[in-house]
């Protein structure tokens, strides 16, 4: 792989708790690693691609910690923009019993691509979706990030709690446990990568308690721990599920989890709206993390998540776009501005600043993943997963010469000119290399056309 130096950009670099910003510095990439961050005359350019960073920010690649990819299927879907989380979820099951190889494939690619394009490096994904008699697999999910070359986490997610069990999806969208526990073991022997900067690794994630079985959850958690991998699960994201839990389990949704041995730094939980501080303290104790995910949040209704409080108790907090479904856009970096927007609805405005924001999407979601020593900064030795973002435009004159950092968080939330990932240029100049997005976006569309359009005979 040729080196590569990204010459005179502001590098923001995270040191002392806080990002710094290194003006006018230059990044030697050599392989897929982080060699050298200096000024250009120091660096060896002998035979090196030069990426001219004048004017333009470069940040770690940002860490999304929680989606449901083929949820672009439902983008924007008429009848579910209104609802909350259960009525919300009830509606898109009737149409997402339809997802098919094909159809998840291409939606991944979209969702992956929007997040790329918008400066995200690393994804992880809660794939749940595998309807009875369809085609569809994990391996349509994976197809579409190695297509990309995305860095990523799949997680084999599952529900087996239908309807006629007490759940809240219908049994067509649900597995029985022993497909769920082959398939799981298929994946992981398949594709799980444990190497140090991997490409690929496979989380395991269960759906939610209102889902999957006790029995699942315990099965799934063992052979994460036998194979060393991440679980993954939704957690107190809404009142209904809280309501859910007391009356099937007699618990509140944590000590659902804790019961079960589902606390622990191998463990991620998307949402966390509602936790009492007893809960934070748990969670701070066990080093479990959460994927905050702020726009879903707020599109459902769902509630403010403690997130001041969570930090304040040394509770890693990193953050989601979640499903496109419940948010409608893949940009992540949005995503780093409205999860400290809402903090400061609650708390005010001096709550949380642009550094403390952008450490979410990058040192916190690397250490959520247990990836610390790889990703999340820019620094020597570390992988060379870097956004670059064209700071000298319309949408942040005025902005940029007061502070960069500040410009880029707090300014319209613009596509990246550049992203790096392992070392390879996936998105060069704003599009990404290897994709057609016009390609894909018709092609979705097709899809969703023919079988994802919701019945509206009962919409007035």
């Amino acid at each position: 792989m040729r080196k590569k130096i990204i010459k005179d950009a502001h590098v923001a670099v995270f040191k002392n708790n806080k990002f710094e910003l290194l003006n006018n510095f230059s990044i030697l990439i050599n392989n897929n690693l982080i060699e050298k961050i200096d000024k250009f005359e120091n660096l060896d350019s002998n035979n090196a691609y030069i990426i001219n960073a004048k004017d333009k920010i470069a940040i770690p690649g940002l860490i999304n910690t929680h989606h449901h990819l083929s949820q672009s299927l439902t983008r924007g879907m008429i009848n579910v923009q209104n609802s909350k989380l259960f009525d919300w979820l009830v509606n898109l099951y009737k149409v997402w019993k339809n997802l098919s190889y094909e159809a998840l494939y291409i939606s991944s690619l979209v969702s992956l691509t929007e997040m790329a394009v918008y400066g995200c490096t690393t994804s992880t994904d809660m794939c749940y979706l595998f309807p009875q008699n369809s085609d569809a697999k994990l391996d349509a999910v994976i197809q579409a990030a190695q297509e990309l070359g995305i860095r990523f986490h799949a997680g084999r997610g599952s529900m087996s709690l239908g309807e006629s069990k007490g759940g809240l999806p219908p049994d067509i969208n649900t597995q029985d446990e022993k497909t769920i526990i082959k398939d799981c073991l298929r994946v992981i022997e398949s594709y799980h990568d444990k190497r140090k900067f991997s490409m690929l690794r496979i989380d395991l994630a269960p759906c939610a308690p209102f889902s999957v079985s006790k029995d699942l959850m315990l099965e799934i958690r063992n052979i994460a721990k036998d194979n060393n991998l991440l679980c993954h699960t939704h957690l107190a994201e809404t009142l209904d599920e809280e309501v859910y839990c007391l009356e099937k389990y007699n618990c509140r949704p944590v000590k659902f989890l804790q019961d079960l041995n589902w606390l622990g730094n191998d463990v991620y939980l998307a949402h966390c709206v509602h936790l009492n501080q007893d809960e934070i303290k748990l969670f701070a104790k066990t080093n479990t993390s959460v994927a905050h995910c702020p726009s879903s949040n707020m599109r459902l209704g769902s509630g403010i998540p403690p997130i001041i409080e969570m930090l304040n108790e040394n509770v890693n907090v990193a953050i989601g776009v979640d499903g496109s479904s419940s948010n409608d856009s893949g940009n992540i970096l949005n995503e780093v501005k409205m999860a400290m927007y809402l903090q400061r609805v609650k708390h005010g405005a001096s709550c949380m600043n642009v550094s403390d924001a952008l450490k979410l999407g990058t040192i916190n979601g690397a250490k959520l993943l247990n990836r610390s020593d790889e990703l999340g900064n820019i620094e020597e030795g570390k992988a060379a997963d870097i956004s670059i973002f064209n700071l000298k435009t319309l949408e942040h004159a005025g902005a940029y010469s007061q502070d960069p950092l500040g410009a880029l968080v707090l300014c319209n939330p613009n596509r990246a000119d550049t992203v790096i990932v392992n070392g390879e240029i996936i998105v060069d100049n704003k599009i990404p290399v290897k994709v057609d997005i016009e390609k894909i976006s018709h092609k979705l569309n097709e899809i969703v056309k023919d079988k994802f359009m919701p019945d509206l005979s009962n919409i007035t």
